[in-house]
């Protein structure tokens, strides 16, 4: 199994994006990849000074043309596509859902989840511009193991990940657009090390780059070991992964298993 991590910088016109999207899909299945991780609202950057109604009029259903193109690129390559795009909801003129899709190798979409957890931190406020999701995330079944899918912040809530490792979940795929700023990189690294190690799994994790997004990109196994690192350019880091290695972890440190929920009150 090899997964392919694209980090990207993403512009304010859609088609552009698309065509980018389409041609790392490309390269990565030439890399020998059975899944491509793309980042969190890769279908175009807007700067949170356009105002509310940008994100609406960008926004396009799941069968709209961009999650349609995406479907075939992946059917075409045979490869699985998990990105973030900008998910409309009818009746809403400015809010939109931040939706991360799983499409399968045969372009079928597998699982559309909105981000639950809101980047309402650092000054900002996501939720002026996006729907907060009410459906809490679930595990999707590959030939290759059983994938969670987080979103950028989410890695800050431990709760999201323990949930999905309860569930089974053998891979974390993170879509993400980590804003840069004071101490902020030391936290993304930190905390991807974190999820990967207390839950025992591989960690996938797709940041924006360029814009004011960090970058540092990783990919990092379940003992912790950072397998790839993408710095500071747009780039793809792709990596072997040993599915023999999740077990060989566990058995040597059964933290998931030895949990005493008895004492976990919430």
């Amino acid at each position: 199994m090899k997964v392919a991590v694209s980090q990207l910088k993403s512009s304010s016109d859609k088609q552009v994006n698309l065509l980018k999207a389409k041609e790392y899909i490309k390269k990565a299945k030439d890399l020998g990849a059975d899944f491509v991780l793309l980042p969190e609202m890769y279908m175009a950057f807007l700067h949170p000074k356009l105002g509310p109604s940008r994100y609406a009029e960008v926004a396009e259903p799941l069968d709209g043309p961009f999650v349609s193109a995406l479907a075939e690129c992946a059917k075409e390559n045979q490869v699985y596509v998990i990105c973030g795009i900008y998910e409309s909801e009818p009746g809403e003129s400015n809010r939109v859902y931040n939706t991360t899709v799983f499409l399968g190798r045969n372009g079928e979409l597998l699982q559309s989840y909105h981000k639950t957890h809101l980047y309402d931190a650092f000054n900002y406020k996501e939720s002026d511009s996006i729907i907060p999701g009410k459906v809490p995330q679930d595990i999707i079944e590959t030939e290759f193991g059983k994938v969670g899918l987080m979103v950028c912040y989410e890695i800050r809530f431990p709760e999201i990940s323990r949930r999905l490792a309860m569930k089974g979940a053998d891979f974390l795929f993170i879509p993400a657009a980590w804003v840069d700023g004071v101490m902020k990189e030391e936290h993304w690294k930190t905390l991807l090390r974190a999820r990967a190690i207390e839950n025992t799994v591989y960690v996938f994790a797709a940041d924006q780059i360029g814009n004011n997004f960090s970058g540092q990109s990783m990919i990092i196994d379940p003992m912790g070991v950072v397998k790839a690192n993408a710095g500071e350019e747009e780039t793809i880091i792709l990596s072997e992964i040993d599915l023999e290695r999740i077990k060989c972890v566990r058995e040597k440190l059964p933290s998931v298993a030895d949990r005493r929920v008895e004492f976990y009150d919430m």
